[in-house]
């Protein structure tokens, strides 16, 4: 098969120190409307894989992002709101970068290169064959992201990827690949901008639409979401307000005394 890195594909624009800087936004954002249109093509794929995740983690599996640069950073932030917002355990969505977690806030060198750290961070979280490993990597070229893929291919682990590149090693080698192709970047090469923007919305779709069939909304709201700060307790006030009908004080009363917007909506719901 043939294989072409389009992230890597000179940019349709010329002479960008040039331009203006409204005509930078213009063209910028001219190319960021193009990613949802890419990723709408892959809604199919997209499903299959999210149906995989809820049949795995509801026997008791995890699921977990590897990736290197911008593309570990970002799963590791799809990870880190999952407890937050849906109330899971901080182990069932985790997000595992190549260099560790010093590589979330600086490049560590020559992290992306290795072939065999990814299935030692993986072992190291006891990885087996209920949880899911999904591979992010723009390029589809990554040798952390794509020998830790085969090494779970070999341990009968389920293996996804998010990438941006068509017939890519990694593509090639996951189980479920999800291949998003965006076209060449505004500046040539800069994968952290149309690719990563497109691995976060299908990450976002993953993670939500995981939860939700989980049963971790109700209606249309994060009834199992943790208090953490004021604006959140505030929230929870108002869904108990809208559904079971009480005043703001009222409702105030009740999540102190049950502790969460679920318990609350059950047992006056019952």
């Amino acid at each position: 098969m043939n294989f072409v890195k389009t992230t890597e594909q000179s940019s349709k624009y010329e002479h960008l120190e040039k331009m203006s800087v409204n005509e930078l936004l213009k063209n910028i954002n001219k190319e960021d409307k193009t990613v949802p249109l890419a990723i709408e093509k892959k809604i199919d794929e997209i499903e299959t894989l999210i149906n995989e995740i809820v049949i795995k983690l509801e026997l008791g599996g995890r699921l977990f992002y590897i990736g290197a640069g911008t593309s570990g950073r970002l799963g590791i932030v799809d990870a880190s709101e999952c407890p937050p917002t849906f109330g899971v355990p901080s182990d069932l969505v985790n997000g595992i970068i190549a260099g560790g977690d010093l590589a979330i806030r600086k490049a560590v060198e020559n992290a992306e290169d290795s072939v065999t750290q990814a299935w030692l961070d993986l072992e190291n979280q006891n990885i087996n064959t209920k949880d899911v490993v999904i591979g992010i990597a723009a390029s589809g070229t990554t040798p952390y992201v794509i020998e830790g893929l085969k090494k779970c291919n070999e341990n009968n682990i389920t293996t996804a990827c998010i990438t941006c590149n068509e017939n890519s090693p990694l593509a090639l080698t996951a189980k479920f690949p999800i291949v998003v192709v965006v076209g060449p970047e505004f500046i040539t090469g800069s994968s952290r901008m149309k690719a990563g923007t497109a691995q976060k919305l299908i990450l976002n779709m993953i993670s939500t639409a995981t939860m939700i069939k989980l049963g971790k909304v109700k209606g249309n709201k994060m009834v199992d979401m943790q208090l953490s700060n004021d604006k959140l307790v505030d929230r929870g006030i108002k869904m108990i307000m809208s559904e079971i009908n009480v005043t703001y004080n009222d409702a105030s009363g009740l999540l102190k005394q049950f502790g969460s917007v679920r318990k609350v909506v059950d047992e006056f719901k019952k």
